[in-house]
């Protein structure tokens, strides 16, 4: 037998150790000494030191199958390449016109968030070579189609492969899995097979086992590679069995979707929280105490399926206790933006505004609309949330993709939001335009921000000082949305204004010292707003906007027009990579530089096939393999 002491909670190792070898001479126990015989360790795969659990633990691996095995297969992929090319968020692409591009979700990894995690991003695929768009494997590694392609969209379960505790989810039907996001699947594509295969994962006693072949001391995020899960014991479940743990399984899945339907930028929002109470008072409370009896009724039946003594389980709580202490996540996949808890009020307006620009339904908060029913685990993402307008479904307020922060206008978004409130007989606070001009875009940029893709869908374009403010909305964008705000709303203001310095300026030396003050005000502000017009006036001929591109890449040209620092610096830096030919598998980059573009293809595969120019490549001529020479007979002369 061999004695292993484990330190991990000790901050002074070498303190700890001394006192430790000083009980064990005086043949003292202590709850951190462990016994084991080396040879026990080869029941696990890898041979791996797992000391600290028990004997009875250990051999769980010979005396139950591989979890990969018989009906269900776990596995990875190749990852699709340059994120900035390939991913974007849901919100930021409408269904492609090419031919060769279909966006379809992608698991990629993400935060801890068992059961159920909204699949946020989608990838760009070609749906006619049946792999991503332009993927053409590596240098030294050319691949037609990524590994593993025949079980791409196929209903699943996934995890992210990085993060403190491992926490399985259900990945819906039509989703693309990543090397980041590993995925499970049924052979028949089961929704009760594959739920109760999630609700075991989930369980404690099968968290555990993975732990045994993870490094024990490894207090950041660990690794929680197909490998190790598809040589994780897992017991065959009778009929009933499978279906306690998929009932299981569902319960939670449809407690955490419940939970997401007051998040905003997911496929599940139904209504802001302020007005979700209305429906669901409490429930959200309620929700979380569920979920911690679902999964003490799921331990239970993992531990019965285990036959793991009550020894057994001591040892497996202390491991997962140790284990659940910090869930943070892969920082490649996380957002680079702090995400702060939003404040009630905040999300009312942001609910409020998408309402006025058409985005959401405010029937659903005064009862006129029906609220609509959840949907399975595994269908499909759909391509609207529940809260969003559906289409036949008046908008709140009918415009061309533009709302303006100028008081008295028809179009005036302060306004509007206003008006909303009144619709669903909220009171509106005092300072909405304040806050729109001070507070909001920060707030929705933040909230719009997600797996490193910064994606706000609402534009302020605005004058040097602020002092007046377009609202672009991103969704209804074309190559005519600045001219429309020159001749529908920067025109008509210079004129309004423009009448008002007039009149002002008559005045003469009639004018009192306000009237002075205001004259200069109106001066300065009819500048502003003829170098807004310029400025739109320069742009206007050359944008052509493609959501294919994405936000950022879209709005990288009206980088002046943001005043925004942190995003305006995001744009102008995104901006100078497209000068520099950095993006040029963007439709913008072909716009602005077609030559330049359309040159590069003669040699790039990849993009040639993005822009749909595969008869502009050239295929390099194959280099001659070098012959090995032969040893002469009777060695060398």
């Amino acid at each position: 037998m061999t004695l292993f002491i484990r330190l991990l909670a000790d901050q002074d190792k070498q303190q700890a150790i001394f006192a430790a070898v000083g009980s064990f001479r005086r043949g003292e126990s202590r709850s951190n000494f462990y016994e084991v015989a080396p040879e026990e360790f080869s029941e696990i795969p890898g041979s791996s030191f797992a000391y600290w659990v028990t004997k009875n633990i250990r051999k769980a691996f010979s005396a139950f199958p591989a979890f990969s095995s018989g009906r269900t297969t776990a596995c990875i992929t190749n990852p699709a390449g340059d994120d900035k090319r390939y991913i974007r968020t849901w919100w930021e692409v409408t269904p492609s016109l090419r031919p060769n591009l279909s966006w379809r979700p992608i698991a990629k990894g993400g935060s801890f968030s068992p059961f159920y995690y909204d699949v946020h991003l989608v990838v760009a695929w070609n749906p006619v070579r049946e792999t991503y768009l332009g993927f053409v494997g590596t240098e030294h590694r050319p691949l037609e189609k990524p590994a593993s392609v025949d079980f791409f969209f196929r209903p699943g379960v996934t995890w992210p492969s990085r993060t403190q505790e491992f926490g399985p989810r259900v990945m819906p039907s039509g989703c693309v899995f990543t090397g980041k996001g590993p995925a499970a699947f049924d052979a028949e594509n089961s929704a009760k097979h594959l739920l109760a295969n999630c609700a075991l994962m989930n369980s404690i006693p099968f968290k555990a086992l993975v732990g045994t072949r993870l490094n024990a001391a490894d207090s950041t995020a660990r690794s929680f590679e197909v490998g190790i899960i598809q040589k994780t014991p897992a017991p065959v479940l009778q009929d009933d069995i499978r279906d306690t743990l998929a009932r299981l399984a569902k319960e939670a899945w449809s407690l955490r979707y419940f939970i997401d339907t007051i998040e905003e930028t997911s496929h599940a929002f139904f209504l802001p929280p302020a007005l979700q109470t209305r429906i669901h008072a409490g429930a959200a409370l309620n929700a979380e105490l569920d979920l911690s009896r679902i999964q003490a009724d799921i331990d239970l039946v993992a531990f019965e399926l285990y036959g793991f003594t009550e020894e057994d389980r001591a040892a497996i709580s202390q491991i997962v206790i140790d284990a659940s202490e910090d869930k943070s996540s892969d920082a490649e996949d996380e957002e680079d933006v702090v995400d702060l808890p939003a404040d009630a009020m905040s999300t009312l307006l942001s609910w409020a505004i998408g309402c006025a620009f058409g985005r959401f339904d405010w029937r659903l908060a005064t009862g006129e609309r029906e609220v609509p029913p959840f949907p399975e685990p595994f269908d499909a993402l759909p391509a609207y949330s529940p809260g969003m307008l559906q289409d036949g479904y008046e908008p709140f307020h009918a415009h061309a993709g533009i709302l303006v922060d100028d008081q008295g206008h028809p179009h005036d978004l302060a306004r509007l939001i206003e008006e909303v409130l009144a619709r669903v007989n909220v009171t509106a606070p005092d300072d909405v335009r304040r806050w729109l001009q001070r507070e909001f875009f920060a707030f929705h940029l933040q909230r719009y921000s997600k797996s490193r893709r910064k994606a706000p869908i609402y534009w302020p374009l605005s004058t040097t000082s602020g002092s007046y403010t377009l609202w672009v909305y991103y969704p209804s964008l074309t190559s005519q949305a600045l001219y429309t705000a020159i001749n529908d709303f920067v025109e008509p203001k210079l004129k309004q204004v423009g009448a008002d310095v007039t009149a002002m300026r008559n005045k003469g030396s009639a004018r009192t010292r306000d009237d002075e003050k205001q004259f200069e005000a109106l001066q300065a502000f009819e500048l502003e707003l003829f170098e807004l017009r310029d400025t739109l006036l320069k742009l206007a001929p050359s944008y052509q906007p493609n959501r294919d591109d994405g936000v950022q890449i879209s709005a990288a040209p009206l980088w002046p027009l943001f005043r925004h620092k942190p995003w305006q610096k995001v744009l102008k830096d995104t901006w100078a990579k497209l000068e520099k030919g950095d993006y040029d598998w963007a439709q913008l980059a072909m716009n602005y530089w077609p030559e330049r573009v359309r040159e590069k293809c003669k040699t790039d595969k990849s993009l040639a096939i993005a822009h749909g120019l595969e008869d502009l490549y050239i295929e390099p001529e194959a280099k001659p393999k070098k012959a090995r020479g032969k040893k002469k007979a009777g060695g060398d002369e």
